[in-house]
């Protein structure tokens, strides 16, 4: 099976979803728990919040591949994202309700975690920089959205309730200031949503290698509450009318995305 879904488009926007997947190889799944097989920490349905995306000239490339097979928005060395802070792993070990992922003994291993990066992890993100490339040389700039979601509460991580939108830049170097400014104020103009930049998530591994406004490239992560457009309990239900007033702020993030020009705003 194809490790991504790619649609390409034509205007200097980018957004990748690298935690949506749930493929799961048999061999790999044979050796995961019971609760970690309903695969909990999922972006579910992101997919679905960006599919209009390619309507307004973006390239879309999702991961079909669950994160518990590798997370694409980690650091393949190893580094924590967050130093200091309790993190996941490259290969996660423990979910974020802190329950195992594999059965007793079944731990990958680093010669298997990096044989998963040269299965996985590798080739989706080389997909991702060719297009990241190609939209650069047509236009002479890309902008990268990292598109992510979350349980709205999760104590492993944080206290009480996320913000509706959470927008990360790491901390302004990912993005130019404008792109940065133009992007919370869009997401912070619907009172039905609240949203907050750079807070607990600043951009994962994607938004801070990517991210190269000296050289054209700017990324900003955005992950979303999964409260305000479905259901969190099992089974994950979409729900359609939370989710139609959420997608209305993605078109005018989207939009306004593509559109920006470095130097104008």
């Amino acid at each position: 099976m194809s490790l991504w879904r790619l649609s390409r488009g034509d205007s200097p926007l980018v957004i990748d979803v690298p935690h949506a997947g749930t493929v799961v190889p048999e061999a790999i799944a044979a050796r995961m728990t019971a609760n970690a097989i309903t695969l909990p920490d999922t972006d579910w349905h992101v997919e679905k919040l960006y599919a209009f995306a390619a309507e307004a000239g973006a390239t879309l490339l999702f991961a079909t591949h669950s994160r518990y097979v590798v997370d694409l928005n980690r650091d393949p060395a190893g580094v924590a994202l967050y130093a200091g802070a309790d993190n996941t792993e490259l290969v996660p070990t423990r979910s974020f309700d802190n329950a195992p992922i594999w059965r007793e003994g079944a731990i990958p291993g680093p010669d298997e975690v990096a044989a998963r990066v040269d299965r996985y992890f590798t080739p989706y993100h080389e997909a991702l920089h060719a297009e990241i490339d190609r939209v650069r040389a047509r236009h002479g700039h890309a902008v990268v959205l990292d598109g992510h979601s979350i349980r709205a509460t999760v104590p492993r991580f944080f206290a009480g309730r996320l913000p509706d939108f959470n927008l990360g830049t790491a901390d302004g170097a990912s993005a130019d200031p404008s792109l940065e400014s133009l992007a919370a104020r869009l997401l912070g103009e619907d009172r039905a949503f609240s949203s907050v930049v750079n807070g607990r998530f600043k951009g994962g591994w994607i938004t801070r290698r990517c991210g190269r406004p000296r050289e054209g490239v700017h990324a900003l992560q955005l992950e979303m509450a999964q409260a305000a457009y479905m259901d969190e309990a099992p089974p994950y239900v979409w729900d359609p009318g939370r989710a139609a007033a959420l997608s209305a702020v993605l078109r005018r993030l989207v939009s306004a995305l593509a559109d920006w020009r470095p130097g104008r705003g």
